[in-house]
């Protein structure tokens, strides 16, 4: 039997802009520009009209994100743990139901990506969804419900960081999009430069 797709309303997005930006030079990825936009700016607007409240996971240069007018929500510590540290982060602050993470270097993800995880949700009664391309996972664009954080902390301290394994330990549900283009991601200027533009 079928669950209730979740609303915008009970969903919480969280732009992860935490990295160390290594292949950046170092780099705030989140504050470099493409097309004359911050990367995690642009993913805020982007991800905005899908969900009921947006924030941003970041471990460096705080004031200037928090001048967006957006929750900023760092790492528990400064160890750069990855993506599963920025999303127990969202976890914790977060005052929804749910919560939706894109990261700040794929702009090009697309507008309808949370709606579909939520029904990718509801479809397999899951507790966490998974973006796939193409039959590629996408493992850092997820919607994962408020029950996880105890999993994910506990999975964090005993040393899990590859998002895609703990999701699947989780049950992950799937959902499938064709256009592989759409979550191109840019870990150097190089990518970020050959990325073609879409609005």
């Amino acid at each position: 039997m079928k669950t209730a797709t979740p609303s915008p309303s009970d969903i919480t997005g969280l732009v992860l802009a935490g990295g160390r930006g290594s292949r950046m030079q170092g780099a705030d990825k989140g504050l470099v520009e493409w097309r004359g936009e911050a990367l995690a700016a642009r993913a805020l607007r982007r991800l905005r009209p899908q969900v009921g409240q947006i924030a941003i996971n970041a471990n460096r240069h705080h004031p200037i994100y928090a001048g967006w007018q957006v929750p900023v929500w760092p790492d528990a510590d400064e160890s750069f743990a990855g993506p599963l540290a920025g999303m127990l982060a969202g976890l914790t602050h977060c005052g929804t139901d749910w919560l939706a993470t894109v990261p700040c270097d794929s702009p090009l993800f697309p507008d309808d990506l949370v709606a579909r995880l939520a029904a990718s949700a509801r479809d397999a009664s899951a507790s966490l969804a998974m973006a796939t391309a193409a039959g590629q996972a996408q493992p850092v664009f997820l919607l994962l419900h408020k029950s996880l954080r105890g999993a994910l902390a506990q999975a964090l301290a005993e040393g899990e960081h590859r998002v895609r394994r703990w999701a699947a330990s989780q049950g992950a549900a799937m959902a499938d999009f064709e256009d592989a283009s759409a979550f191109a991601n840019a870990n150097t200027a190089q990518e970020l430069a050959a990325l073609p533009w879409r609005p």
